[in-house]
């Protein structure tokens, strides 16, 4: 019941907030501009991840205030300073444009921020092998882990409602788990990071009328991981591949991309238009399809992560509670939410086609 009351809390908080922030974003003019990299062909507010957080965090404060866990903290102070950090970051960058090398270097710093704060690969649970003891590696392992997620989330945060819908079909997914294998502050902490994504996923999908950012694209990769960390391979009795398997949709990207630039001689940190999602793009496939395609990999990857932990009635009906209430919110939001394009004087719907952004790329 916990869980479920810290969903819909910050399911609420970020569907109230995002208006908010959106109309904000457009009265400073913080918008995502159009360019060779991009889908979009007019500009959208891009300060969506101050929702995300905000609702992520106020939740996290009613829950502790009114139904305090006993064990709600053991997970907490190095998600909440590396979040923090982190979160920080992707909205001066948003607001600023930082230097790649600048965001990746506190990046690094969120990262031993978390582990000096309890989050940390200690060991791993290697399939059909013994325990491995990491000792003195469990400081590189644990940081390359969280940096790299978060990265991989910002790397998919290229095209309407995919980043918002990988975090919240692997944050159900990373709560079941965590659920079945005793780790309840971690199920808790994804609960709430489910909520506030789903929140803003109902504003984000196709045709997009906001957009998360790097603050929050950074701070669902970086939560994401670190529950992965606190939820998944804290116990023993789940082998080192079932994180792979809930995150495998950002994994993948992000594996792809790198030896992609490496071999064709580019840095990899710096971004192109050549993702797994542009890919399916320029093979005349439309957003919806795409992130559908990709919904799709990360339900798989999640049934498999249940099947192991042997819950997987359980999540198949939240799965599909999760589908059902987005497609209504989705519905219900374009209805109470009638917003303007910040570029025309018309207002237009959330479900109306959005001016100049083609449904396929060819």
């Amino acid at each position: 019941m916990l869980n479920l009351a810290g969903f819909f809390i910050a399911l609420l908080i970020t569907l109230l907030l995002v208006p908010l922030v959106r109309r904000q974003a457009i009265a400073a003019g913080y918008y995502d501009a159009p360019g060779e990299r991009k889908i979009h062909k007019h500009p959208i507010p891009r300060l969506g991840g101050i929702a995300i957080w905000l609702g992520f965090m106020l939740a996290l404060g009613l829950i502790s205030l009114f139904m305090w866990h006993k064990e709600l903290g053991s997970a907490l102070p190095g998600v909440l300073a590396g979040g923090a950090i982190v979160f920080t970051l992707g909205l001066l960058d948003d607001l600023f444009n930082l230097s790649p090398y600048l965001k990746l270097g506190i990046q690094f710093v969120a990262a031993l921020t978390a582990f000096g704060l309890g989050v940390q690969i200690n060991n791993l649970d290697l399939p059909g092998a013994q325990l491995l003891i990491l000792n003195a590696l469990s400081l590189p392992v644990t940081v390359i882990w969280l940096v790299g997620l978060m990265n991989a989330m910002n790397f998919i945060d290229g095209i309407d409602g995919l980043a918002a819908g990988v975090t919240t079909l692997s944050a159900l997914t990373l709560t079941v788990v965590a659920m079945f294998t005793h780790q309840p502050s971690s199920a808790l902490l994804a609960a709430l990071l489910a909520g506030s994504s789903l929140g803003f996923l109902v504003f984000n999908f196709y045709p997009a009328k906001i957009f998360m950012g790097d603050s929050g694209a950074l701070f669902c990769g970086f939560v994401l991981a670190c529950i992965a960390v606190t939820g998944v391979l804290k116990t023993k009795v789940v082998v080192m591949l079932l994180p792979m398997f809930v995150l495998s949709v950002p994994i993948l990207d992000i594996t792809y991309s790198v030896f992609r630039r490496l071999l064709q001689g580019q840095n990899p940190f710096l971004p192109d238009a050549s993702h797994i999602h542009h890919q399916f793009l320029k093979a005349g496939m439309g957003q919806i399809r795409t992130v559908t395609y990709l919904y799709s990999l990360c339900v798989v990857g999640g049934l498999i992560a249940v099947w192991y932990v042997k819950d997987l009635p359980i999540y198949i009906a939240c799965l599909t509670g999760m589908f059902v209430l987005a497609f209504v919110l989705i519905k219900l939001v374009r209805r109470l939410y009638p917003m303007q394009d910040p570029m025309s004087g018309a207002n237009s719907a959330l479900s109306d086609p959005t001016p100049g952004v083609p449904t396929e790329i060819h």
